[in-house]
């Protein structure tokens, strides 16, 4: 993480020069300074003890900001916040210098759209049902500026391909934005009424329950990932030809699923389906996954057994849901001629189709110790070629979709040896069919 290209540089020197320009009327503005400080030493602190319990930011102290400031006071609210709390990744001032100018835009724009919109005034009595509306513009305002700013910094830093860094980011955001926004809102209300800042403080305390649990939900995400972390590794260890396949055929599950439209939960399921597809040949020996040549009849049943060694050592963990499925089923065929049970068509798991196609995509284009890698072109092609009889269709075009839209970077394979990319030559790796007797596709 320690390396960022300069382009990224460049961007986040052009957002933090924007930023001190929204402050640029500082000066001259005349408001309550107290009202300013107090908001920023406690957006400073909520940040700090939010990011310490690794639940993200502290929203409505800023957003209340907004809708009690004029814009430069208000984008001033989120500079000690976020050039003081912590960062866990390199390099660390470049990320700070990066998270307050992007807050301070984005308070900025929700401070300037509130203000326009006569949400000042509307915050105060009688009026406030009427205060909703230009909460809620402030809000959307506030949501696009960090999504635009979020998708920049993706395409620039070279995360995302730059034709899909802004996809889904601001649907995923604007949920849980907009219930920050209703208690900055709330918070306001209190502040402007006689009670005064005191009773605004008062709004944060169910957000504490909320961060608590939140944080709760978060820690169990974290050990479900260890525990499938550790599951890969300990294939990875075992089948050394195959290591990181896991892993791609896990990011390749995920862009299918995404191309079909699937919601996140399930996209993330679906991901762990694929990490985990192979964790049943901790059953089968070694020696046969790490044989050169061909096996024999009888290897050939004993390596055709991992699926059901995979689902017999995942069945238990409640949280993969439909990736069990596709661990017990992802060698079956839609024409039966697949195992274990020789399941045909639409009675064979979605998930599972998903992760059969992800999976012979993936053993196609990596080197083995039985075949070459292929270029990323003739893998398709063989995946088309044999859709329909042994891959369902709809799973194989999303993948060809979201390749042609996100690409496929070579990476080095078990052995050290790059995947050819398009325009490679020729390999003389099997078919996906034949492919499948060593326990790839």
């Amino acid at each position: 993480m320690d390396a960022v290209p300069a382009r990224a540089r460049v961007y986040v020197a052009g957002v933090a020069l924007a930023a001190l320009f929204c402050l640029r009327p500082l000066p001259r503005s005349h408001m309550a300074w107290w009202a300013v400080l107090l908001l920023a030493a406690l957006y400073a602190g909520s940040e700090l003890v939010a990011r310490s319990r690794s639940v993200g930011t502290c929203y409505p102290v800023l957003l209340a900001g907004a809708f009690l400031l004029p814009p430069p006071a208000a984008a001033l609210v989120a500079l000690p916040g976020a050039l003081l709390s912590p960062v866990a990744q390199r390099p660390v001032a470049l990320r700070r210098v990066w998270r307050a100018a992007q807050l301070t835009l984005a308070v900025w724009a929700a401070a300037h759209v509130h203000w326009e919109l006569g949400g000042r005034e509307a915050v105060v009595g009688p009026d406030f049902p009427y205060a909703l509306v230009p909460a809620g513009a402030a809000v959307l305002a506030f949501c696009l500026v960090l999504t635009l700013l979020d998708g920049g910094i993706l395409a620039f830093a070279d995360r995302v391909p730059a034709g899909r860094a802004w996809r889904g980011l601001f649907s995923r955001s604007l949920a849980p934005i907009a219930v920050h926004g209703l208690a900055g809102l709330m918070m306001a209300v209190l502040w402007r009424s006689p009670y005064g800042p005191v009773a605004a403080l008062l709004v944060l305390l169910p957000m504490c329950v909320a961060w608590w649990a939140f944080a709760q939900y978060h820690r169990e995400r974290a050990a479900h990932r260890a525990t499938v972390r550790a599951l890969v590794q300990a294939v990875d260890i075992k089948d050394g030809y195959t290591r990181g396949h896991s892993e791609r055929v896990g990011q390749a599950s995920m862009m299918i699923a995404r191309e079909l439209g699937m919601d996140d939960e399930r996209v993330e399921t679906l991901r762990f389906a694929g990490i985990l597809h192979d964790v049943g040949k901790l059953g089968v020996p070694t020696r046969l996954l790490r044989k050169d040549g061909p096996l024999t009849p009888d290897e050939r049943r004993v390596i055709e057994l991992h699926p059901e060694y995979g689902h017999e050592m995942v069945r238990g963990i409640g949280f993969l849901g439909e990736a069990r499925a596709a661990v017990l089923h992802h060698h079956e065929r839609l024409d039966g001629s697949g195992y274990p049970y020789g399941l045909t068509g639409d009675r064979i798991p979605e998930s599972a189709r998903v992760v059969a196609v992800a999976d012979a995509f993936d053993a196609m284009t990596s080197t083995r110790s039985y075949s070459r890698a292929r270029p990323v072109a003739a893998a398709v092609e063989e995946l088309q070629r044999c859709a329909g009889a042994q891959f369902d269709p709809r799973m194989v075009g999303a993948l060809v979709r979201a390749l042609g839209c996100e690409g496929r970077r070579p990476a080095a394979t078990a052995d050290g040896t790059p995947a050819l990319p398009d325009g490679g030559l020729p390999g003389r790796g099997e078919s996906a069919r034949n492919s499948a007797a060593r326990g790839a596709p």
